[in-house]
């Protein structure tokens, strides 16, 4: 469905010539418990539970969402990259990659670069304690080299699309077991991207 999503959003016009994208994840809510009330009243309970975190590749211009993964949280960044990625290029070809350090791997630029045809992967090195040290990989010594903060700067649009996400759709989920809170959050994100899509029919 996302794919005919963003086919009629082409069709429109909304998609420029050599798109740019953005990863990120986010933790969802499985109770309307505060945050702010649970640790105020130090409740455990709450903070050991596991919750469903959401990764999403979006469109930065439209803040279209072209993929969505989700898994059981608190858990690394970087395993989700590649399904993610995957997904989101059978969606739209995007030119260029906007991710963050949690995502740093020379692993997920030759994925990109070599396999899914991005020409522009954008991630700040994690120094992951090696000091000065130059990175030995060839993607990440780019990065070291002539990291672009003026391009990296529009990563804040997929934190802006998570923001706007649980704003209208809320952060809590009302699924209770993680199979449903799974097809709830993907439902969600079909929802996010038909709103879009008819705002600006």
């Amino acid at each position: 469905m996302l794919a005919v999503i963003f086919q009629r959003a082409a069709q429109r016009g909304l998609i420029a010539p050599k798109p740019e994208g953005a990863i990120d994840s986010t933790g969802l809510e499985t109770h309307h418990v505060s945050a702010y009330f649970v640790d105020r009243k130090g409740y455990k309970r709450f903070r050991r539970r596991r919750w469903p975190k959401l990764t999403i590749v979006c469109h930065t211009q439209t803040h279209l969402i072209a993929a969505a993964s989700v898994v059981r949280g608190p858990c690394n960044d970087s395993p989700q990259f590649a399904p993610a990625m995957r997904q989101a290029v059978r969606n739209i070809r995007l030119a260029r990659l906007l991710a963050d350090t949690g995502y740093d791997s020379e692993g997920n630029h030759r994925l990109c670069r070599k396999k899914l045809g991005i020409r522009s992967t954008v991630i700040p090195l994690n120094r992951r304690n090696t000091g000065r040290r130059w990175p030995k990989t060839k993607y990440r010594r780019q990065m070291k080299q002539r990291f672009l903060k003026r391009v990296y700067g529009n990563r804040w649009q997929v934190e802006s699309v998570i923001s706007r996400h649980k704003r209208r759709l809320d952060s809590a989920l009302r699924a209770r077991n993680y199979s449903a809170q799974k097809r709830e959050c993907l439902l969600r994100v079909l929802t996010h991207d038909l709103m879009i899509v008819k705002h600006v029919a």
